[in-house]
């Protein structure tokens, strides 16, 4: 039972990592790594796959072996993460605790991407 509930939640966490890569708001790669981990207690099949995978391979070994995340991707997130700022900051809708997550958030995911090495 345990292996179908991972093998679930690592095709919900792909299909949201999938549409991360659309939607500035979401983050694609912890989606991924999510993934990873999901198909490795449900599917090595699936497992497999993902890590072989030509696009999103790539990233999830070089995370799982050496925890690099490649220049391309740091800056990727951080357009992304930006552009989504203009579109949150001048919302009046917005609540101001949304607007203060938000800016924790952003500070956090940058500080620890720019930290991770890029090689």
């Amino acid at each position: 039972m345990s292996r179908l509930i991972y093998l679930f939640l690592g095709w919900l966490f792909l299909m949201v990592g999938v549409i991360a890569i659309i939607v500035p708001l979401l983050p694609t790669t912890p989606f991924l790594i999510l993934t990873a981990i999901c198909f490795s207690k449900g599917s090595e099949k699936m497992h497999l796959w993902l890590l072989n995978h030509h696009i999103f391979g790539p990233p999830i070994n070089e995370w799982t072996t050496n925890g690099v995340i490649r220049t391309k991707y740091k800056l990727m997130a951080t357009t992304m993460m930006s552009i989504s700022a203009v579109f949150i900051y001048p919302k009046d809708y917005i609540p101001l605790f949304g607007k203060i997550g938000f800016t924790i958030s952003f500070v956090l995911v940058m500080l620890f991407i720019w930290t991770r090495p890029s090689k």
